[in-house]
C-alpha cells in the first residue's frame, strides 16, 4: 500500500500546481493575446484533468475481484495511463502545434509581454515544487537504477506519466518564457509563434514516450527484472525446492501474478508435498507483499 500512497502523494502535489499555473496562465493568454501562453494554458488545464483520471484509475484498480475478473481491476490503471498519453498528445501536443502556426500565418504581437513572463517564473517555481515532489516518490521505488532505466523498466504507470508530465511542463514553461522574451526584445511575433511549435513538439514527444511504455504494460508485461531476479534467487534458497523450472510472473497494477514449475526436496507423499507448497508460498508472500496470486507446479524434468 506504500507505493498506492506515494502515487497519490505525486499525482496530489502536481494536481494543485497544475490548478494554480493553468489559472495564471489562461489569465496571462487573455490579457497578452500570447500564442505560447495560451498554449501552455491549454496543456496544464489538461494535465490537471490528466492527474484526475490518473486518480480515478488507481480507486478503480482496488476494487475487488469478480467471477468475471478473477484477478482483479489492478490493470485499469494502465488504461487510464494510457487515455492521459492520448490527451496529453491531442490536447496538449497538436492543438499547441496548431496555435503555434495559426500565429505564423496569422503573426500578432502580445500585449504587456512582461505581464506573461512574471506568471511565466512563477510558473516555473511551482513546477519545480511539484516535479520535485515527484522525484521523491520516484526515487523511493527506483533504487540503483538510472531515472532512464527507471522509466524503461517501472510497472508503476502513473508515476510514469505524473514525472513525464512534469518533465513536459517544466521544458515547456522554459520555451514559452524564451518565446515571450525573444518577442518582447525583438517586437517579432515570429518568435511566439515558433515558441507555440516548440511547445506542441514537447508534448508531443513526452505523449508518444509515455504511451509506448503504457502499452506494454496494458498489453501484459512481467515484474520489473530485479523483482523477477529476487523472486527466483527467494525460491531457489528455500529448503523445501530442489531446482526452479520456470517462473512466470505477470504485474497487475501494483499486484503481481506468480507461477513457478518446480522440482521439490520431498515428494513422497502428497501431504508431505501440499505442506511444503504452502510454506513456501506463506514465505513468498511475506517477503513480497505484492505478490497476491500465485500458482504452483511441482514437477520432475529430469
Amino acid at each position: 500500500m506504500s507505493h498506492t500512497n506515494g502515487s497519490i502523494r505525486a499525482i496530489f502535489y502536481a494536481l494543485g500546481a497544475n490548478l494554480g499555473i493553468a489559472l495564471a496562465k489562461a489569465f496571462a493568454a487573455w490579457y497578452t493575446r500570447s500564442g505560447a501562453m495560451l498554449a501552455e494554458a491549454i496543456h496544464s488545464f489538461a494535465d490537471s484533468a490528466n492527474q484526475l483520471l490518473l486518480l480515478v484509475g488507481l480507486r478503480r484498480a482496488k476494487r475487488p475481484v469478480t467471477e468475471d475478473h478473477p484477478l482483479g481491476y489492478g490493470k485499469a490503471i494502465y488504461f487510464w495511463s494510457f487515455i492521459v498519453a492520448l490527451m496529453l498528445f491531442s490536447m496538449g501536443g497538436v492543438f499547441s502545434i496548431y496555435e503555434g502556426v495559426h500565429k505564423l500565418m496569422h503573426p500578432e504581437m502580445p500585449a504587456s509581454p512582461w505581464v506573461a513572463v512574471s506568471v511565466l517564473v512563477i510558473s516555473v517555481l511551482l513546477e519545480l515544487g511539484s516535479l520535485r515532489g515527484a522525484m521523491n516518490e520516484v526515487n523511493k521505488v527506483r533504487g540503483r537504477r538510472s531515472l532512464f532505466s527507471w522509466f524503461r523498466t517501472s510497472r508503476q504507470s502513473e508515476l510514469i506519466v505524473v514525472l513525464s508530465e512534469d518533465i513536459a511542463a517544466l521544458l515547456g514553461l522554459l520555451l514559452a518564457l524564451a518565446a515571450v522574451l525573444a518577442t518582447a526584445f525583438t517586437g517579432n511575433p515570429l518568435f511566439d509563434a515558433l515558441g507555440t511549435i516548440a511547445i506542441g513538439a514537447v508534448l508531443v514527444l513526452v505523449a508518444v514516450a509515455v504511451g509506448i511504455e503504457v502499452k506494454g504494460l496494458l498489453i501484459g508485461e512481467s515484474a520489473d527484472p530485479e523483482t523477477v531476479s529476487a523472486l527466483r534467487s527467494f525460491l531457489t534458497a528455500q529448503p523445501e525446492i530442489a531446482q526452479v523450472y520456470s517462473l512466470i510472473t505477470l504485474q497487475l497494477g501494483l499486484q503481481l501474478m506468480v507461477s513457478a514449475k518446480v522440482k521439490m526436496n520431498d515428494m513422497d507423499t502428497a501431504v508431505r508435498l501440499i505442506d511444503d507448497i504452502n510454506r513456501v508460498e506463506t514465505a513468498l508472500k511475506k517477503n513480497f507483499p505484492q505478490v497476491r496470486w500465485i500458482f504452483f507446479e511441482p514437477d520432475i524434468c529430469d
